[in-house]
C-alpha cells in the first residue's frame, strides 16, 4: 500500500526541506521566510473553467509549505483574475511586478494574455516561466530570454496531426475550426505545415470563432456543408464540446482531430456525449485519471490523495488540474536547484537547466529538459483515440518540436 506521504516524498521532498541560513537581501519577492510569485488566471469570463489551474497550483504550494517549504521558505502565490482579457492581464501583471514585487511570474494562463505582457516582463528582467500556453514563441529565447513555456507547443502538436493525415488518410477533405486568436492560429499554422504542399488542396473550408460567442453551431453547419470528411478543431473546451455535439445532431461523422488542451473526458467529451465522441483522435502527455491502465499507478494514487486532501472541490478527472500540479512541481524543482541564490537571474538560469525531469503524472517516457537555447520543456506527445470510455494510445511517442 503506497501512502500519501511516501509518494509525496517522491514528488516534492527531494532535499527541498533543508533550512536556509543565507539572508534574503533585497531580492524582489524573497525574504528569509517566504518566496512570493504571481500569475493571472481567468477566474471570470468565457474561459473560467481553466482557472482551476490557479487553484490547484495554490493547493500544491500549500502542501509543500505544510511539509516545511523549500529550503526553509514558504511559497506564496498571488493568483489574480484577468478574465482572459489581455488589457486586464497587463494591469494585473503591472500590479504584481511594481506593487507586490514578486520574484517572478509562474503559470499565467493563456496565449493572448501572455502575449500582452511578454515584452513588458522581459524589458524588466522578470522571470516569466512555465506558462499555461503552448505558443511556439515562448521558446524564442533570443527575443524573450526571460520567458519559458511549459506545454508542448501548439504549432508542433498541429504539425503532428497534419503529418498523420498526409501520411495515412487518402481522399481527405479537411475542415478547420479554430479559435480566432494566437492560440488557434498557432495550431493551424502547424497543422498546415504538417499537411505540407498538399495543404491548399486538402483543406476545403476554414472557419474561426471568438471566445465570446455563445455557440459555434453556425460554424459547424457551414463546415459540414463543405463536404469535409476530416475536422480539425483548434479550440478550447466549451467550443470543442459544442462542436462534437452539433456534428452528431447533424449526422456528420468526420474523422475528428481535437487538440489535447480540449480533450478532457470529464469537461468536454462527457458534456458532448461519450457516444458522439467515439473515434476522436488527439494527443496526450499526461496520464488519464479515468484510464483503467493507471488505476494502480503510484503517481496517480498520490494525485488522488493530494486532490482529496488539498483541493477536494476540484475535479480529479479534469486534466487541467494535472497540468497545474505538474507546473507547480516543475517550479519547486527549480527552487530546489536555486538553493539560497534566489535572484531573478539564477531563477532563470535554473529554469533553463532541467535535465530529464520525470513527474508522476506524465506518460511513461516523457521527460522535461531545458537549456540556455532550449525553452521548450516538453517536446514529446503520444497519439490517442477515444473508444467511448478512455483514450487509447497508438503509435510511437513522437517529438513535438
Amino acid at each position: 500500500m503506497i501512502t500519501f506521504m511516501k509518494v509525496a516524498g517522491v514528488f516534492v521532498m527531494l532535499g527541498w526541506l533543508v533550512a536556509g541560513e543565507a539572508a534574503a537581501g533585497d531580492q524582489p519577492g524573497v525574504s528569509d521566510a517566504e518566496i512570493l510569485i504571481g500569475q493571472t488566471n481567468p477566474y471570470s469570463g468565457p474561459l473560467s473553467a481553466y482557472s482551476t489551474q490557479g487553484r490547484a497550483q495554490a493547493a500544491f504550494y500549500r502542501m509543500v509549505n505544510d511539509q516545511g517549504g523549500v529550503n526553509g521558505r514558504k511559497i506564496k502565490l498571488l493568483s489574480l483574475d484577468d478574465a482572459y482579457s489581455p488589457p486586464k492581464t497587463v494591469e494585473q501583471h503591472r500590479r504584481l511586478v511594481e506593487s507586490d514585487e514578486v520574484l517572478g511570474i509562474v503559470g499565467t494562463m493563456g496565449t493572448p494574455t501572455n502575449s500582452a505582457v511578454v515584452k513588458y516582463l522581459n524589458a524588466r528582467s522578470v522571470p516569466h516561466i512555465f506558462l499555461a500556453s503552448g505558443a511556439s514563441k515562448w521558446g524564442d529565447y533570443k527575443s524573450y530570454p526571460w520567458t519559458i513555456g511549459w506545454y508542448p507547443t501548439y504549432r508542433s502538436e498541429g504539425q503532428i496531426y497534419g503529418s498523420y493525415i498526409r501520411d495515412n488518410m487518402r481522399d481527405a477533405k479537411v475542415a478547420i475550426l479554430a479559435q480566432n486568436d494566437d492560440y488557434g492560429r498557432d495550431f493551424v499554422a502547424g497543422f498546415k505545415a504538417g499537411l505540407g504542399e498538399a495543404a491548399d488542396k486538402l483543406i476545403v473550408k476554414e472557419l474561426s470563432y471568438e471566445v465570446s460567442e455563445p455557440t459555434v453551431d453556425s460554424q459547424v453547419i457551414t463546415l459540414k456543408a463543405s463536404g469535409a470528411n476530416v475536422l480539425f478543431s483548434a479550440s478550447t473546451a466549451k467550443a470543442a464540446a459544442q462542436a462534437i455535439k452539433k456534428a452528431a445532431e447533424l449526422d456528420w461523422h468526420p474523422t475528428h482531430f481535437l487538440v489535447q488542451n480540449a480533450n478532457s473526458i470529464a469537461t468536454v467529451l462527457t458534456p458532448a456525449g461519450l457516444d458522439n465522441s467515439v473515434g476522436i483522435i488527439s494527443t496526450a502527455y499526461l496520464k488519464d485519471p479515468v484510464d483503467p491502465q493507471f488505476a494502480a499507478d503510484a503517481g496517480m494514487a498520490w494525485y488522488r490523495d493530494f486532490m482529496k486532501r488539498y483541493y477536494p472541490e476540484g475535479d480529479v478527472n479534469d486534466p487541467q488540474n494535472e497540468i497545474a500540479v505538474s507546473i507547480a512541481a516543475t517550479f519547486v524543482q527549480v527552487l530546489k536547484q536555486c538553493g539560497n541564490d534566489l535572484t531573478r537571474e539564477n531563477l532563470m538560469r535554473q529554469a533553463s537547466n532541467l535535465k530529464d525531469l520525470e513527474l508522476p503524472l506524465l506518460l511513461p517516457g516523457i521527460k522535461l529538459n531545458t537549456g540556455a537555447a532550449d525553452h521548450y520543456p516538453i517536446e514529446q506527445l503520444q497519439l490517442v483515440k477515444f473508444d467511448g470510455k478512455t483514450w487509447g494510445r497508438f503509435g510511437a511517442v513522437l517529438s513535438s518540436h
